[in-house]
């Protein structure tokens, strides 16, 4: 089982890094959306 476990956690850290990177790409298109709303007004 410990080459299942072992797979399991690359498996999970990979999950983590794709999912931060797409939480800050996500929150700063959010930001350059609201500094142009501003910038219109």
């Amino acid at each position: 089982m410990s080459g299942f476990d072992v797979v399991m956690v690359i498996a999970i850290i990979l999950f983590a890094r794709l999912g931060m990177r797409l939480l800050s790409a996500y929150l700063k298109i959010k930001k350059k959306d609201k500094n142009n709303e501003t910038e219109d007004m």
